[in-house]
């Protein structure tokens, strides 16, 4: 049986008024890639921001490893933050640095030296020639590969990716998400939100669907495919939902 990194239990945010998510329950295992879709506003980056803390939840709890966060109380920055890779799907630099400074930078954050750094994107993505141009000047495909790296570049065993192929050429795209797939295989857990299935689809092993702030489901891929005889994710899935949502005979 899978074992899990991250458990999710009844996890709820919400934001005055409303509930952007509600009672989530969700265990991530170690070794896989989930794909996390659904319309906008449905939960996603909510459940997203609570995983890298960056908002505490309002309900509920989330289990990483051996660290509780948990809506009745206001712990400390917990460590485990450190094993993630984030790869925004809009990257916020300070424009006045290179990208080396940025490298430099954040490694020097970490308190990493150059040896326990991953940095062959840096040449496989064409940023080796570029190391020196200001972030201010970088085009949005450029950015989105400095950020890619820096996912990368912690060895992270929980890697969380924002629409990662947006604004990258086709090549880079591939590149990025054949490193995701090489870390899923080396046991980290990989969370990706995109609206381009068939770019992810035969990446992933599980899905979660989420919609008004609920999920609605996390299923395998094979067992999406199977219960509604589709080929590709962009067909089955509208499907599933048609099922779910058919009404029950009444007997």
């Amino acid at each position: 049986m899978a074992e899990a990194r991250i458990t999710c239990e009844g996890l709820g945010k919400r934001y005055g008024a409303l509930w952007a998510l509600r009672s989530a329950d969700l265990t991530f295992h170690k070794g896989e890639v989930v794909m996390l879709i659904g319309p906008n506003a449905s939960g996603k980056t909510t459940l997203i921001k609570c995983l890298l803390g960056l908002v505490h939840p309002t309900e509920g709890r989330i289990t990483v490893e051996d660290t509780v966060i948990d809506a009745r109380t206001r712990a400390p920055q917990p460590d485990y933050r450190n094993s993630i890779g984030y790869m925004p799907q809009i990257s916020q630099f300070p424009p006045s640095l290179t990208i080396a400074q940025l490298f430099a930078m954040l490694a020097d954050v970490r308190g990493l030296a150059p040896d326990q750094l991953d940095d062959r994107l840096i040449a496989e993505l064409g940023l080796d020639r570029q190391l020196d141009k200001r972030l201010s000047t970088l085009s949005g495909g450029t950015r989105q590969k400095v950020s890619a790296v820096l996912a990368f570049r912690t060895h992270p065993t929980i890697l969380v990716m924002d629409e990662p192929t947006a604004g990258l050429d086709p090549v880079s795209a591939a590149r990025v998400l054949k490193e995701a797939g090489a870390l899923r295989d080396r046991g980290a857990t990989v969370l990706i939100t995109s609206h381009l299935m068939e770019e992810v689809e035969t990446l992933a092993d599980r899905v979660a669907y989420l919609e008004d702030g609920a999920l609605r489901f996390l299923l395998p891929v094979g067992e999406i495919l199977a219960r509604t005889g589709a080929s590709r994710l962009a067909q089955g899935l509208p499907r599933l939902l048609e099922q779910m949502n058919e009404p029950r005979p009444t007997y």
